[in-house]
């Protein structure tokens, strides 16, 4: 497939929905990526996420680590809250499930690794996400692994980026964990 123009964040989120609409599921493939690596690192909790349509499901790491669930905090700020896995039991307005505002809460400080859910990722590790910044605001404040999980035909030479952008230091995908940035010939 050629390397798509878009110009802007809008027009590379359109681009990444079209796309992943008719990509096969490699959510398999790429848990069993993810859990060697995260194996190997030693990590032991986990920020995850509940996956939406077109998104790989990380589920399945479940019996393997301590999987944390984020929330999404509109008030006073926009943030994201940590709970644990099994507590995400209603439905967010993404349209993903996410643990109930009275969820206990788990310190981002006990984290060993974040599973960085997108639309698509540049070679860089520069995140598209959906545009709610949820992740840039708890990124800067995280000091471990960042793994952006994502389908390998979702990964492209460049994104726009803005200076909150944080990218991930790692890329999960069906091939394998790379560490960024890649070298795609």
């Amino acid at each position: 497939m050629s390397t798509p123009t878009p110009t802007n964040k809008t027009e590379w989120r359109a681009w990444a929905r079209e796309r992943r609409a008719v990509l096969p599921d490699h959510s398999a493939a790429i848990t069993a990526q993810l859990h060697a690596f995260l194996d190997e690192l030693g990590a032991r909790r986990v920020l995850a996420y509940h996956a939406l349509p077109g998104e790989p499901d990380v589920s399945a790491l479940a019996p393997h680590f301590e999987l944390l669930a984020p929330r999404a905090r509109f008030r006073p700020t926009p943030r994201l809250t940590l709970h644990p896995w099994a507590t995400a039991t209603e439905m967010s307005r993404f349209g993903a499930l996410q643990p109930p505002a009275d969820a206990p809460e788990t310190a981002l400080s006990g984290v060993d690794a974040i599973l960085l859910p997108a639309l698509a990722f540049d070679e860089r590790g520069i995140r598209l996400g959906y545009g709610g910044g949820f992740y840039d605001r708890l990124l800067p404040k995280f000091g471990g692994v960042t793994v952006g999980v994502i389908q390998g035909a979702l990964i492209v030479p460049e994104l726009p980026a803005e200076a909150h952008d944080c990218p991930a230091a790692w890329l999960a995908t069906e091939n394998g964990v790379m560490q960024v940035p890649l070298r795609i010939a």
